[in-house]
């Protein structure tokens, strides 16, 4: 078997269009290039011919098992521990401005009976990452072993653990190289990409949060249902129950943008007191992963367990129970609520009258300039610089009248940031019809 001919094949030559690879075909590529064999120049090569002639559902399957036995597969059943039994359930979100949904979706599903093995990322441009809101706790650790991993799910239904380098190392040197071959929007590439982490952790259902709009990384939703149905068709062809929400990202979620101001909109969530957006999407995602898991028959059911779960507050002992056992103190946690801010603060005040809209991508941007996001994998984040709204997107303001409170890391990033945020803010003189945040399923 060569390279070459691999590539060719994919490619198409004449008059033959490219044809679909074997699974063999496509295991031999991605072994060879993770193992240095195959060099990036044959590898690019065949990237940008899956770029042009796309790949069928069980290719993307194929690519995505290659790619994910490159490196360590999580067998959560293979510890033999009391407890991890299943059914394990996660859920993945494209990534948006102010998604904070992982942190209350998890203990709301975990109490439930719902096993969720959740390995996560951290922000990376205007998007944030659930790792760094996590870690705006102080002493708390994602850098867990599989083994830890598995022992925390058991006794609580659910852990938060960071990627790790052997899981799906070929995934990490073929995103490296699709960033700078202008490959980054191949719908086969990316589905592969994500499911390769995702798989490898071991969940027997996944649950997809795919966001379009100005703070999403697919803005048509077009490219966004085409992304959550080789998502959802990728994934059951390799035997794992999926379903799909495309959902809006026009304008930030939530009232809260930045790593602690995040975390501690979470607690308002599990305390019932929850943005309504926030709180729409995460019943909306959670009841459907309880359904995935068995636990109920239908969405609405399994809604109507998840809301009993927050008003109970069976699902705030699952966060409280997690903070400690991963090294925070969720004492300090609940004492810091509403007082913990960092001391460089502005008010942003409307410039004139009329209904605002926030863009959700620059007010990503705004967020890195004050310290909450990172520009490259090496930035270092700020746990309490970020947003807290006043007024949201289609609220009518006066000039004058405060819209957001602003915090940074220190001075200089407070002035930049603030003034990006201006850019970010438009101002109508006509009411703003609210868009529909969940705009269909996918299953």
């Amino acid at each position: 078997m060569r390279a070459a001919d691999i590539i060719v094949k994919k490619r198409g030559t004449g008059n033959i269009p490219g044809q679909a690879l074997s699974s063999e075909e496509i295991e031999f590529l991605v072994n060879g290039y993770t193992d240095g064999s195959i060099p990036d120049y044959q590898m690019s090569a065949f990237m940008m011919a899956v770029y042009f002639n796309s790949m069928t559902f069980e290719e993307t399957g194929f690519l995505t098992s290659a790619m994910l036995h490159s490196g360590d597969v999580i067998d959560l059943r293979s510890y033999k521990i009391p407890g991890l039994e299943g059914p394990f359930v996660d859920k993945h979100s494209t990534g948006g401005v102010g998604d904070k949904i992982s942190l209350p979706l998890a203990p709301i599903v975990a109490s439930l009976g719902v096993q969720v093995p959740m390995m996560s990322g951290r922000g990376l441009g205007h998007t944030g990452g659930t790792l760094d809101k996590l870690e705006s706790v102080p002493g708390y650790n994602v850098a867990l072993t599989p083994e830890e991993f598995a022992k925390l799910i058991s006794k609580n239904g659910y852990a938060m653990m960071g990627q790790t380098e052997k899981i799906a190392p070929a995934d990490r040197k073929m995103y490296a190289l699709r960033d700078v071959t202008a490959t980054v929007e191949s719908i086969p590439l990316i589905t592969s990409s994500i499911l390769s982490k995702k798989v490898a952790e071991g969940s027997d259902a996944l649950v997809f949060d795919v966001k379009f709009g100005l703070g999403a990384f697919m803005k048509k939703l077009d490219d966004a249902e085409q992304l959550a149905t080789f998502l959802v068709r990728t994934s059951q062809a390799m035997g794992k129950k999926a379903v799909a929400l495309l959902t809006n990202m026009d304008s930030p979620l939530g009232f809260k943008t930045g790593n602690y101001l995040e975390l501690e909109e979470t607690l308002e969530c599990l305390q019932g007191k929850g943005p309504e957006d926030v709180m729409e999407l995460v019943y909306a995602l959670a009841s459907r992963m309880v359904v995935l898991a068995g636990k109920a028959e239908t969405v609405e059911q399994g809604e109507k367990m998840c809301r009993d779960s927050v008003e109970s507050g069976k699902a705030m002992e699952h966060f409280l129970c997690n903070i400690k056992d991963q090294g925070g103190d969720p004492d300090r946690l609940l004492s810091e609520q509403g007082k913990r801010r960092s001391k460089f603060h502005m008010e942003l005040k409307a410039s004139r009258d009329g209904y605002i809209q926030v863009d959700a991508y620059k007010t990503g941007i705004a967020c890195i300039n004050l310290g909450v996001g990172r520009n490259k994998t090496t930035d270092k984040v700020d746990a309490d610089s970020g947003i807290i709204f006043a007024k949201r997107q289609g609220d009518f303001v006066k000039q004058g009248e405060k819209i957001m409170d602003v915090y940074a890391k220190d001075a200089s990033s407070l002035v930049t940031g603030t003034a990006s945020l201006q850019n970010a803010l438009s101002y109508s003189d006509s009411p703003i019809e609210k868009s529909k945040l969940i705009v269909k399923e996918i299953k």
